[in-house]
């Protein structure tokens, strides 16, 4: 007889990780289905706009220069099946006009530097960014959408699983589009254990205080604007704030409330 007590002990993580594999796969092969006739037509005259950005970003770390200056391409596409916005790239299951439900993947979680980090902290390990792949689930409506994402580490840099949950409106003014936006995102224990968190080991090296982190929950605001010159040419901006709460702030790695980026960019269209 079959029982639950014969069944493996599975971590959290890994079935976690397990059934977001699963469900990607299953939405990038539904996307095709004939259950999905409703959806929207292919849009053959989508427009491909590439350029350049550049990005100010304000870290909460304890470092000797918290805000770091980098130059990085941009893309954006989208013709009703797949899409891509800047960092991230999805396929959709639905997209009927009302409701959007897509698979994605994108650059996620943060980037500590010890080279550049403050006192004992230079003695602790490097945290590196990683690439998050989950589901998207969007609702259209008169007063704006409303827009659900879980997503897993797929490098396993911290094993770590995030939700976010946001507000979005959009705002049209002749050749000037504003989209403001306010939400909040959940990290799990291991992603903040890897970001926030520092082992008896680092500690007992560098006398930096021992810390392990839980979950957590972020708000955050972000706006981004769009302007077209012409019909070859846009201007794009972005400026996003997050909110860091305890679980994060109270990690020695840590001296701001605030994590803050500032974003602009030029656009070609195809």
């Amino acid at each position: 007889m079959f029982t639950l007590a014969a069944l493996p002990h599975i971590s959290t993580r890994t079935m976690f990780n397990a059934l977001t594999a699963t469900a990607l796969f299953s939405v990038a092969s539904l996307s095709n289905a004939a259950i999905f006739n409703d959806n929207l037509p292919t849009d053959k005259d989508a427009v491909l706009s590439v350029g350049v950005n550049v990005m100010a970003v304000k870290s909460a770390y304890d470092l000797e220069d918290d805000t770091e200056v980098n130059v990085l391409p941009g893309a954006f596409y989208d013709n009703n099946r797949f899409y891509v916005r800047g960092a991230q790239a999805g396929v959709y299951a639905i997209n009927d006009g009302v409701n959007q439900l897509s698979a994605y993947a994108k650059l996620a979680g943060s980037e500590f530097d010890p080279d550049d980090a403050n006192g004992a902290l230079q003695g602790l390990d490097k945290r590196k960014s990683s690439a998050e792949a989950g589901l998207s689930y969007q609702r259209r409506t008169s007063v704006g959408g409303i827009r659900a994402q879980i997503g897993t580490d797929v490098l396993d840099r911290s094993g770590g699983n995030t939700a976010r949950l946001t507000y979005l409106a959009r705002i049209t003014k002749g050749k000037l589009t504003v989209y403001p936006s306010i939400g909040f995102e959940y990290h799990d224990a291991d992603y903040n254990e890897y970001y926030y968190g520092v082992s008896d080991e680092e500690s007992a090296e560098t006398g930096v205080d021992a810390y392990k982190s839980n979950s957590s929950v972020n708000p955050y605001i972000n706006i981004s604007a769009n302007y077209d010159f012409n019909d070859r040419w846009a201007g794009f901006a972005n400026q996003s704030v997050s909110y860091v709460p305890n679980e994060q702030y109270d990690s020695p790695m840590v001296d701001s409330r605030t994590e803050a980026a500032t974003t602009l960019g030029l656009l070609y269209k195809f």
